[in-house]
Formats: C-alpha cells, structure tokens, sequence
C-alpha cells in the first residue's frame, strides 16, 4: 500500500491497517503528520513547527544531539541484550544510582527495562515476592501501565465504565483504591483526609499488604503533587502493616520537579522507586531501583532476564541524558522556567477574573513545580464547574491559531497538564502563556458541538 503525507489520507490508511483502540491526537479536528523533532518542538509535513508542551518522552529536547551521537555510535558498534558484560551497562547503573540521595545509593540495586509498564509490573512482582502478601493500595484515578498487571494497579482505566464491558472485575481482586491527596483549590472534594482510608485499609489486611503504589506526582489524575504529610504518614502506615512503599517516577523523575525525584520533596525514603520513557529520550528504556534485601528476593527463584531491557544502544542513550541532565544544569532550568511559568498563569488567572468576569471559561487552579504544571478550566469564578468543553475548544485553537501542541487530564478532562521537554525555557513559557490569554478571551459561549480533543 503507497503510503501517503496528506494528513487526511494518512488517518485513513492508518485506520485501516491498525486496531480503532490505538487513539491519534487531534483526530476530530485535523491530525498531524509529524516528521521531524528538535528541541521543544515538532515539524509537520509541510514544514510548519509547533511548540511541544505536552511531551515528555524526549527529556532533553526532541533529538537531542548528545544522545543522538550515542545512539549512532553504539548501533554502529553493537546492540545486543545483557547477557554479556559491557561497560556501558554498568555506567548507566551505576550513574543512576548516584542519582538517588546519597543515603541510598549504597543500598540500592538497578534492573533496567523497557518501559515504565514493565517497570512497574515488576516492582508489583517483587513486593508480592518479598512480602508474600498480595493485596495492593492504589490511589484514585492513578495510572501504571498497560501490561495487564499494572492495569490492574490503575483505577485510571479499570474505573472506567467500558472495563467492566470485558468482563474484568473493577476494581480487580486484591486492588484497593484510596482517595486522593490533593492541595488543589478550596472546595476540591480531593482535599478531604485521605489517611483514614489508608488506615483502615491497614489494619484490615494486617501482614496481607504486599505494598502502596503511588505517582510522586499524578498526571493523569489532573497534577496532584500528594502533600509531604501525605507520604510520610502513608509510608509509616503501610509498612507498620508489613508492605512495601513503591514511587512511580515515570512522570516526575530524573528533574522534571527541579529535584531528580519528585518524591524528595516530601523527605521519604521508597522502598522501590520506578522510572519511565524520559530515561531514554525516545530510546526504549526504563528501571526499577531497589533496596538491595527486595532486589535478592527474585535470586531466590527463577532468575529474572528481559530480552531488551538493558540492551547496549539503549544504556548508551540513558547515559546521554544523565550527563546531560547534569552537565547542562538542567535540574535548576526546571526549577527557574517552572517558577516563571506558574507565575504568569497565577497573574493571567487573576486578570481574567477581575477585568474580564463574564467570560465563559476561566482558570480555576494552577498548580505543580518545575516543568510539571496543571491548569485547570472552569466555568465560573464564583461557582466553578469543570469546563470540559471549553478546554477541549481551547486545545484546538492552540494547535490551530498559535501552533501550540497540548493535551487534557484529570477525571473531567479539564485540566492541561505541561510537561514539556527539558529545554523548554522562558520564551516557550511565554508564548504558551500569551496564546492561553488570547485564547480565552476569544472563547465562544456556545460550544454545542465541540468534540473532544484526544489527550
């Protein structure tokens, strides 16, 4: 079949050669045809560039050139698994390592991986191992992969009302879903306490909790930092109840939140942490850090190997990005740019709502730190409700008019979430920022009939 770069065409074909469940972004409006990448941004067929807001996947920037050398050098030389000894392996590990606080790094083991699914299916299969228990806490709206064991971690998918059209139980046996943690505005039924239910959760299956799963910071659940009180209480909890305590950092890890783990911020030690997709920079790479005692445990049987994970162009490429996250300071850009962004959107939310109250959508919160914000849209300042429709609306003209590329999370599809690459810097913060006020003031009232954009 000739494959074609008219837009329209491309969707059509691509429809016909894979499963209607594999969703494209902007599919009710005008899909992209992406060809090229670079730094914050994505050029289209016809040469047009967008600001990418939304992508994570390329930590450092869209092909960046450290870890494109390292690719280049390393499939030039060899790529193959980990079943042999090979330097760069042991680099990577052992840089990653150094990442953690220094109290850690002697303490913990590395398996490398694919994907931070994989990260997480195994993090679950070595809390059941070393506990023995098989009861799992989750937090609402959270999401942990796609491998049909860290499905069952993520109330995000088997909450939904077509999980249970597969016949899937929801939640599924041994799968216990907490409430939220939030420091999201007044109001927010998510601030309501949390703890209790954990407690309770606690003393029910005494010795029976394999672990806690939490994202150091929830993407899909709208940017929910889970307060410091939150996690230190949580921990101490779970493991008075003899389970271990698991850090899902594929969102927030190696400095998106201007420290290399978000869960630094609330000073508490994971039991098992786990990381993601920007490990890699687009290279298929992911891991799992371990307390050494919990990392023994899969010694004890059979032995634990995965084709890929590990494999020598992708610990090239990890390498790349670690010493670039370093080399290039990256941690206090986060920190500074994330800083500036937030203070433009509070400042843009506080002028819309006193210059401009009668507009039909409005930022309700904003929220997050370094480059992993959430604003969210609402339909009145006095009484606000979520604005489904008019975020949706307002991601369409963004890619439209602006050529601004975003996306929506959260249980009402309200809230966009930014977590750009690494690179982003004051000037794409202020672009997005000017596009957001003209946007918002251009917003229709009636928006009958806008589709929702694909996050």
């Amino acid at each position: 079949m000739e494959i074609s770069h008219e837009p329209q065409r491309l969707h059509a074909q691509r429809r016909a050669l894979t499963s209607a469940a594999l969703s494209v972004s902007y599919a009710t409006s005008a899909p992209l045809v992406i060809i090229r990448g670079t730094g914050c941004y994505l050029i289209d067929h016809a040469g047009q560039a967008y600001l990418d807001t939304r992508n994570n996947v390329p930590h450092l920037g869209h092909c960046h050139p450290a870890v494109v050398r390292a690719v280049q050098q390393q499939v030039a030389t060899l790529n193959t698994n980990s079943r042999y000894l090979h330097p760069t392996y042991n680099d990577l590990c052992q840089r990653l390592l150094t990442t953690l606080p220094p109290a850690l790094r002697d303490q913990y083991v590395v398996f490398l991986v694919n994907s931070g699914s994989e990260a997480n299916d195994l993090a679950l299969r070595l809390a059941r191992a070393h506990t023995g228990a098989q009861h799992v806490a989750v937090l609402d709206h959270a999401y942990h992969g796609n491998t049909t064991a860290t499905l069952e971690l993520s109330p995000y998918k088997f909450l939904h009302p077509r999980y249970s059209a597969l016949g899937q139980p929801s939640p599924p046996t041994h799968t216990h879903v907490l409430p939220v943690p939030s420091a999201a505005r007044p109001g927010d039924p998510t601030r309501a306490d949390p703890l209790r239910p954990l407690r309770h959760l606690c003393d029910q299956y005494d010795r029976q909790l394999a672990a806690l799963f939490v994202e150091s910071g929830m993407s899909v659940a709208s940017v929910i930092l889970p307060p410091p009180h939150y996690f230190q209480a949580a921990f101490a909890a779970v493991r008075a109840a003899g389970g271990l305590c698991v850090c899902d950092e594929v969102q927030t890890g190696l400095g998106r939140t201007g420290a290399w783990y978000a869960f630094e911020w609330a000073d508490v030690t994971p039991d098992i942490i786990t990381l993601g997709k920007p490990m890699g920079n687009g290279m298929p790479l992911a891991a799992v850090l371990c307390h050494r005692d919990i990392g023994a445990t899969l010694a004890r049987g059979p032995e634990y190997f995965n084709t890929f994970g590990g494999n020598t162009v992708s610990c090239a490429a990890g390498l790349a990005v670690l010493e670039t996250l370093e080399a290039d300071n990256l941690l206090a850009h986060a920190t500074r740019v994330g800083a500036h962004l937030m203070s433009c959107l509070c400042k843009l939310q506080a002028s819309l709502a006193q210059q401009h109250p009668e507009l039909p959508c409005h930022i309700g919160d904003v929220r997050g730190r370094g480059l992993f914000v959430g604003v969210e849209f609402v339909t009145h300042i006095q009484h606000p409700t979520p604005a489904t429709q008019a975020a949706s609306h307002l991601c369409t003209q963004l890619r439209l008019q602006h050529h601004i590329l975003t996306s929506l999370d959260g249980p009402h599809d309200n809230v966009m979430v930014i977590k750009p690459p690494m690179c982003f810097g004051i000037r794409e913060a202020n672009q997005l920022v000017r596009a957001l006020r003209a946007e918002l003031l251009a917003m229709p009232v009636d928006l009958t009939g806008v589709a929702p954009t694909p996050t």
